[in-house]
């Protein structure tokens, strides 16, 4: 009969495969697809933690270099001890600021398993010990100034 059109049943050799077959194969690959999806999200969750991190710090450091400034530019604006209690302020911020990063940081991430590596706990420990001491030598300066 020439108005009969090609079956899509041919076997494994030919150009088509069994309807079961392929939607055996189309599974196969949606199931591959969406794993490889889940590894994308948990990279993804990895860098937006450190992005995270590094925005506590930047705000950390910030809060610390405007505590320090202020100090020193409300020194002869406004009293003594409103001076001093701003740069106060801003500098126990800029120590929480430090802390709160590293706790952030420290959260284990659920059951994913990224293939992006986390910053190693003992590095931000120790940056972020750094800067604790850097602010507590800020508090001694300002108080003692």
């Amino acid at each position: 009969m020439a108005n009969e059109r090609p079956s899509l049943t041919r076997d494994f050799n030919g150009p088509f495969v069994h309807g079961a077959d392929r939607l055996e194969h189309s599974a196969k690959q949606q199931a591959d697809s969406a794993d490889r999806r889940t590894e994308l999200a948990a990279d993804r969750t990895v860098m937006a933690a450190e992005r995270t991190y590094a925005a506590w710090v930047r705000t950390g450091l910030a809060a610390l270099a405007a505590g320090i400034g202020a100090r020193a530019l409300l020194e002869n604006i406004v009293p003594g001890w409103l001076a001093v209690a701003t740069a106060t302020v801003l500098i126990l911020f800029s120590g929480f600021c430090f802390v709160a990063a590293v706790w952030r940081e420290m959260i284990p991430i659920a059951p994913l398993r990224p293939d992006t590596q986390r910053l190693p706990a003992w590095l931000l420990i120790s940056v972020n010990g750094f800067l604790a001491i850097v602010v507590l030598a800020a508090l001694v300066g300002i108080w003692l100034q």
